[in-house]
C-alpha cells in the first residue's frame, strides 16, 4: 500500500529568515529614500512670491487634455489594427475587440474636447 505524504501549504509559505529580514530591509529603504525624497522637494514661486493660479490651471488643463487625446488617438489606432486584423482572419473576436477600442479611443477623445474646457472654467470660477 502506497501512502502519500504532504507537505503542509503552512511549511510551503514560509520564507527563510534571511529572505524576511531581506524584505523588511528593503521595504524600509524605499520608505526612507521616499520621505527624504518628498521632504526635499521644495516649490519656488516665480517673481514676487505669488503664484499665478489661473496660469497654472490653464496650463494644467492644457496638459491634460493633450494627455488625453493622445491616449484616445493610440487605443482607436490600436482599434483600427484589430479590427483590420479581424476582417483579414475572418475572426469575429478580433472585429468586436476593435470595434470597442475604437470607439473607446474616440470616446476619450470627445471626453477631452469637451469636458476639459468645462472644469477649466469651473476651477478658474472657483478661484
Amino acid at each position: 500500500m502506497n501512502t502519500i505524504t504532504t507537505v503542509s501549504a503552512k511549511k510551503q509559505n514560509k520564507l527563510s529568515k534571511g529572505c524576511k529580514f531581506a524584505k523588511k530591509s528593503i521595504i524600509s529603504l524605499v520608505t526612507a529614500a521616499l520621505m527624504l525624497s518628498c521632504g526635499g522637494v521644495t516649490a519656488f514661486a516665480a517673481g514676487s512670491g505669488e503664484v499665478d493660479s489661473s496660469t497654472f490651471i490653464t496650463t494644467a488643463c492644457t496638459v491634460l487634455k493633450s494627455v488625453i487625446i493622445l491616449i484616445g488617438g493610440g487605443v482607436g489606432i490600436w482599434g483600427i489594427v484589430n479590427l483590420l486584423e479581424g476582417y483579414g482572419n475572418d475572426n469575429p473576436g478580433a472585429k468586436s475587440q476593435g470595434m470597442k477600442q475604437l470607439m473607446a479611443g474616440l470616446g476619450l477623445i470627445l471626453l477631452a474636447i469637451i469636458l476639459v474646457p468645462v472644469l477649466e472654467d469651473m476651477m478658474t470660477g472657483a478661484v
